[in-house]
């Protein structure tokens, strides 16, 4: 039976850091469905799901902490599996951008979870311009069964508007 493992890394950017992590992947007969990496600061860092069988998983179990030694990075693993979820209707991109304020990203997000909304993914970035600190955020969301998306887009341009924001709602093409 297919077994999970979801893996962190986190420590200073440098080249070969994804490739050595790959090649323990491969080693260890694990196979990667998703991962995510980014640099923060100087800090680069890496999350990847893996699916192997039970000794495939236990091997990079044991064999991570001394990869990560060796290339002075923190990782953290952690068995996981599939879990089913509501049946979703619609996936929807939401973006906006404008003043870079404390609570933003919380506001938003709390809006979303009142309705259940399933975020998929998010990315935002702060940027210093003429006009002071501004950020951008993108998100996927997955709107489950009985949601009207018409009223969330009305709620969220009412919260956009509160906040300063600009941006749209709109149906993943």
């Amino acid at each position: 039976m297919p077994q999970q493992l979801v893996v962190t890394a986190i420590g200073p950017d440098r080249t070969g850091i994804v490739s050595k992590l790959a090649r323990l992947v491969t080693e260890c007969n694990c196979n990667i469905i998703d991962s995510r990496m980014a640099i923060f600061g100087s800090e680069f860092t890496f999350i990847m799901l893996l699916a192997g069988d039970l000794p495939a998983i236990s091997r990079i179990e044991h064999m991570l902490p001394a990869l990560g030694l060796e290339l002075d990075l923190t990782t953290m693993s952690k068995r996981t599996t599939g879990t089913p979820r509501t049946q979703v209707v619609a996936h929807y991109v939401l973006d906006y951008s404008g003043p870079d304020r404390v609570g933003t990203l919380g506001a938003i997000t709390g809006l979303l979870a009142s309705h259940n909304i399933y975020i998929g993914s998010l990315q935002s970035e702060t940027r210093s311009g003429p006009s002071g600190v501004m950020m951008r955020t993108q998100m996927t969301v997955e709107l489950p069964e009985g949601i009207a998306a018409v009223r969330i887009e009305a709620e969220l341009t009412v919260l956009m508007q509160q906040l300063g924001l600009t941006g749209h709602f709109q149906a993943q093409i």
